[in-house]
């Protein structure tokens, strides 16, 4: 008898891993366009300076180290932005993940206990130290997790 293998789920760790992993990629990416963008924009400025005669060499030199600086600011603000996404990411799965396990511990309490529960609210009930509603609250918070 051959038994068949069952397609492996992806679980909601790998899918937030998956899109931390996304954001910094594309703030990666788009830290290095905007740099290259603006190495491109420091060369044309050179070569236009230079084609005109407007402008010296030192001028071009230094207005293409401020383009280039202005460049680096740029990337790190959005390697900065990449980063903090990312942590986002981590944190709200964090925080799913953690919810999903103190789901799976009150469903997994035993159906006795959850019996017994009961049967001290309903004790609680009569004796008058909680009302109605708050039992019924509790009771179908209780009987949801069998």
């Amino acid at each position: 008898m051959v038994k068949h293998k069952k397609p492996i789920k992806r679980g909601y760790i790998s899918k937030f891993l998956k899109k931390a992993d996304e954001a910094i990629g594309a703030g990666i990416k788009n830290a290095d366009k905007t740099f290259q963008e603006g190495i491109k924009k420091a060369d044309e400025a050179l070569d236009v300076g230079i084609d005109l005669g407007i402008i010296s060499t030192k001028q071009a030199r230094k207005e293409a180290q401020r383009y280039r600086k202005v460049a680096q600011i740029q990337v790190k603000q959005l390697q900065k932005q990449a980063e903090k996404e990312a942590n986002r990411l981590k944190n709200e799965s964090r925080k799913k993940i953690k919810k999903k396990i103190a789901t799976v511990r009150i469903k997994s309490s035993s159906r006795k206990e959850t019996l017994l529960i009961l049967e001290k609210l309903g004790r609680l009930r009569k004796t008058g130290v909680i009302t109605e509603k708050e039992f019924q609250k509790k009771k179908k918070e209780l009987l949801k997790g069998i």
